[in-house]
């Protein structure tokens, strides 16, 4: 299962679509890495005659370089010979893909179109589930991770979410669960009409079936796959190897970013995520995550009597903004901060439309507003993006930023503070989800 090398998808994102001509491979930008260590003895017997089904299945060799073994995180994929930096490591042909457009026609009749992809290819799981052995795709669904195997944080407890209270992750959590409860509603009314399909219908069961998609799939020409096999691999997010697809020879495939040594555990890499949208959708934490980042929430204060002008300001130049209902009378909008690491000490740092918002929210009068729309309009259109010529003013809207990012420190240190260590006799699952907790904070902390 896609655990990654550790045990560690707007913001969230299926794995990323890769299409790409057929010599694409040829224009990779690889690097050499030292092998890790190779393990020896981790043969997956339930999954030894996986490959030569899925060959038979498909007509093709997919691949005469890898096996499926077990790793600390699950389910692996490992060299069963010495791998070249270049190599077609597998090679998935499209007709032995799932996707939406598996699901059984009198199904999707039933349907409407805001039933999303995701949804639709999570049914095709619970019917082949229901199907048992007759299933066309019993070895492929017996493989999949089980949910008690599964630590995507729609599957946290409530006590266990509010380790992660100060995150993003918790609202995005509770947003996630009520997509999938309302998917879920639409599924059922649509299978009650088909009883011969699916006779019942669990949200546990769907939201299962649902966590497997958000966690294997890739984006694909026929909105997202399920690529059998592919999916065994575990992530590393620096390594240069992905799922390409070939819509000429109709198949998805991997090419080796680097040499590994025979039974060496091979990691591709399914995106540039953070550690907020591997937890949510694939349940894991990279530590030290190159791609990791950090969102930060400004308000415009409520008795900020420029409110209104401001965020007015800030809409017609194109700048984030949200007000919501049942909220204060302002509101203002997030932003992403990514770690920055130069030995000369450059980079992006914060972003642009952050400055620019913090100018905007230090401006005391009309008509300094009115000014930062002339200067906007004089230039490239873009609003604040030019520092404060009076650099005192300049200064104050930094310390805006400094003052939110202080405070937000301070709320992750308190709630890191807050999560005790484990007792021994505390079961591996909770001890699993608070050090996830812990990591997840940590690295907000120390991006700071």
């Amino acid at each position: 299962m896609p655990l990654l090398s550790k045990c560690i998808n707007p913001r969230r994102s299926l794995r990323q679509l890769f299409t790409t001509a057929h010599c694409f491979s040829n224009k990779l930008n690889f690097s050499s890495s030292p092998a890790p260590e190779v393990l020896l003895n981790h043969h997956d017997e339930e999954c030894v005659d996986f490959l030569p089904w899925l060959e038979g299945k498909a007509g093709v060799e997919i691949s005469s370089k890898l096996y499926v073994g077990k790793s600390a995180c699950g389910r692996s994929l490992f060299a069963s010979k010495s791998i070249q930096t270049g190599d077609c490591i597998l090679r998935v042909p499209y007709n032995v893909q799932i996707a939406p457009d598996n699901l059984l026609p009198k199904v999707a009749s039933l349907l409407d179109n805001e039933t999303g992809n995701v949804a639709k290819l999570a049914t095709i799981i619970l019917i082949e589930q229901k199907r048992g052995q007759e299933s066309e795709w019993a070895p492929y669904i017996s493989c999949l991770p089980k949910s008690g195997e599964m630590h995507s944080t729609i599957f946290w407890s409530k006590s266990e979410l509010e380790m992660i209270h100060q995150s993003t992750v918790y609202q995005e959590t509770i947003e996630e669960k009520y997509q999938i409860e309302k998917d879920f509603l639409k599924i059922k009314a649509a299978l009650d009409h088909s009883p011969e399909v699916l006779d019942s219908i669990t949200l546990e069961d769907f939201m299962h079936a649902y966590a497997l998609v958000r966690s294997r799939a890739w984006g694909s020409t026929r909105g997202v796959s399920l690529i059998p096999f592919a999916d065994f691999a575990n992530h590393d997010g620096v390594s240069e190897a992905f799922i390409i697809n070939d819509e000429d020879k109709q198949v998805s495939e991997v090419i080796a970013d680097r040499d590994f040594a025979p039974h060496e555990e091979v990691l591709i890499r399914y995106g540039k995520f953070s550690n907020a949208t591997l937890l949510l959708e694939f349940g894991f934490i990279v530590p030290h995550n190159i791609h990791d980042q950090v969102q930060i929430h400004i308000d415009i204060p409520n008795h900020d009597f420029l409110g209104e002008m401001k965020l007015d300001i800030l809409r017609r130049h194109h700048l984030p903004t949200t007000r919501y209902a049942n909220g204060p009378e302002f509101s203002g909008d997030s932003f992403i901060i990514k770690e920055v690491r130069s030995a000369r000490g450059k980079g992006k740092g914060l972003p642009q439309s952050l400055r620019a918002f913090a100018r905007v929210l230090c401006c005391n009068s009309s008509q300094e507003l009115i000014d930062l729309a002339m200067e906007a309009a004089q230039n490239d259109g873009r609003l604040a993006r030019r520092p404060f010529k009076d650099s005192s003013r300049e200064i104050q809207a930094h310390e805006i930023l400094l003052s939110r990012i202080s405070q937000l420190i301070e709320e992750y240190s308190v709630s890191m503070k807050s999560l005790e260590p484990v007792a021994a006799s505390v079961c591996k699952r909770f001890a699993r989800r608070r050090q996830m907790a812990l990591d997840l904070l940590t690295a907000f902390h120390y991006q700071r």
